[in-house]
Parts: C-alpha cells; sequence; structure tokens
C-alpha cells in the first residue's frame, strides 16, 4: 500500500485490541485506523493499492476503519487512487426518529 504523504502521514494505531479478527487481518484494521485517525478536519488521505491489492479491497477496510473508529468517511475513487475525507458534521439539532 503506498500512502501519498502530501496529503496524510502513514503509521499504526497505538494500543487497541480489534476483537474477531485473526492476527494479519487485526493487524491490517489497525494499519488502516491509524489512516482514518490521523485526518484533521478539512485533510483528505490518498491510498493508492499495491500489487495483487484491489481498489475495492481498500475501500472496504476503509469502510470498516471508519466504522470501528466511530468517523463517517466519504471514500472516492480517481483513477488507481482512493480519496477519503470525514464527512462534515450536521450542525443543528439531530433529526426527529419516526
Amino acid at each position: 500500500m503506498e500512502v501519498d504523504s502530501a496529503h496524510i502521514r502513514g503509521g499504526v494505531a497505538a494500543g487497541g485490541r480489534v476483537e474477531g479478527r485473526n492476527g494479519r487481518h487485526a493487524e491490517i484494521t489497525r494499519e488502516y485506523l491509524g489512516y482514518v485517525n490521523q485526518l484533521e478536519p478539512g485533510q483528505a488521505g490518498c491510498l493508492r493499492p499495491s500489487e495483487g491489492e484491489t481498489a475495492a479491497a481498500v475501500r472496504r477496510r476503509l469502510g470498516t476503519a471508519a466504522k470501528l473508529g466511530g468517523k463517517n468517511l466519504t471514500i472516492k475513487r480517481v483513477g488507481d487512487e482512493l480519496y477519503f475525507w470525514a464527512k462534515a458534521r450536521r450542525r443543528g439539532r439531530p433529526k426527529k426518529s419516526l
């Protein structure tokens, strides 16, 4: 996986255990959690699949990491690259549930 350092610096989330995954999957999920947690407001990340990876797999992993991290991401694909950023929170009063 190549990370475009102009948008986000690579790293792995410190601590924490990802439940329900074997060792390799947990390691990958922690890696993606690190990418998601580094996002500051107004900042976007850019990931490019490495050899043998698909953009769909990278998108799925980003979505899983965002869900585990409690963040709502927008993910867009441009060519081989996947750009992602935190969705803006809705301001004001929460919507009424039916």
